[in-house]
């Protein structure tokens, strides 16, 4: 054989190589895909449905609690379920730390995953169930449908230690939470967009009173305050007590625009939702959404996507859990 006929059998065993190693490690980490469980267990994205659609009846707020988790999971530098984990003597988890005021109804997690591994043991990670039942919430409520892909793991660690630099407070400014979201690849209309998701459920007094005491917050459109004042007559109200206003009188059951004609109109009850209609960056898309509910759902289903598919444990990273709330042991 010549010299050039060496040197062309040589490239193409190299290139022959080169391309079962690439094969190799996409066939050892398929990362996110459609239907990831159409093959282990075809009914798990049906099951998920059923049992939001059940819970919802019974519990209606548990729809708010779906579409809370994903985002004080998923922003929180992975989408893998660490906020579900309990805290232990050495850790505190992250559902317990001030960010998280207010969430709730992880039982109800726990309810869906029972009836997995039911059909499917050690199958369908709590990652993965956060996700779906967030889509069925946000349909429950009027929202719009989003595709979404499927094949995350369960991490084994919280991640108290860092919701502060992820996860921005109602009180910090909006040029802080643009950067915030933007570091995990949420543009400003898709801040916009997320933030519509206050179309919904309520505040606690606890996030407010700073707006109505010791003087009422100028800002504010002063038909709505008497309102507040009614729902919130504490300065220092107790944490524990049912005092709350709801985010949009209007229709407080619906995710819909009517949330960008509140915070328009100075109706918004968190300094946020004030900055973000009033801001010369998000103005515009505020307006926008206001006026054109379709633009609102096709950004916010960018969005919802992106954020739940933020750097997550796919392959051999991570674990399935057995039960959402603990790590599985480790013979």
């Amino acid at each position: 054989m010549g010299g050039k006929g060496a040197m062309m059998v040589a490239i193409l065993c190299l290139w022959a190589l080169s391309a079962t190693s690439e094969a190799v490690v996409t066939e050892e980490e398929p990362g996110l895909m459609m239907n990831f469980y159409k093959d282990t267990c075809p009914q798990a994205e049906d099951i998920i449905r059923e049992q939001v659609k059940l819970l919802y009846k019974r519990h209606k707020n548990t729809a708010f609690s779906w579409l809370r988790n994903i985002f004080h999971d998923c922003a929180v530098e992975s989408c893998d379920a660490s906020l579900l984990l309990d805290s232990t003597r050495r850790e505190l988890g992250e559902k317990e730390h001030d960010r998280s005021f207010g969430l709730r109804n992880f039982r109800y997690i726990e309810e869906i995953k029972e009836a997995l591994e039911r059909e499917c043991p050690g199958v369908v990670s709590c990652s993965d169930i956060l996700v779906l039942s967030a889509r069925e919430g946000i349909e429950a409520v009027g929202g719009p449908h989003i595709p979404m892909k499927t094949g995350r793991r369960d991490g084994r660690k919280s991640r108290t230690d860092m919701l502060e630099s992820y996860l921005p407070d109602h009180n910090e400014s909006i040029s802080v939470v643009l950067e915030k979201f933007k570091s995990i690849g949420i543009d400003t209309p898709g801040l916009v967009a997320l933030l519509g998701s206050h179309s919904v459920g309520r505040t606690h007094c606890v996030k407010l009173v700073h707006r109505l005491y010791p003087e009422v917050d100028p800002s504010l459109n002063p038909d709505h305050v008497p309102h507040m004042l009614h729902k919130c007559p504490d300065s220092i109200p107790d944490p524990k007590a049912v005092q709350y206003v709801r985010n949009d009188r209007g229709t407080p059951m619906v995710l819909d625009n009517n949330y960008y004609r509140n915070i328009l109109d100075n109706k918004g009850l968190l300094l946020v939702d004030h900055q973000l209609a009033h801001d010369k960056r998000t103005r515009p898309i505020v307006k926008k959404m206001a006026k054109d509910q379709a633009y609102f759902f096709k950004e916010f289903t960018r969005a919802i996507q992106i954020l739940s598919e933020n750097n997550p444990l796919t392959g051999s990273k991570g674990e399935i859990r057995k039960q959402c709330n603990l790590a599985n042991k480790i013979h």
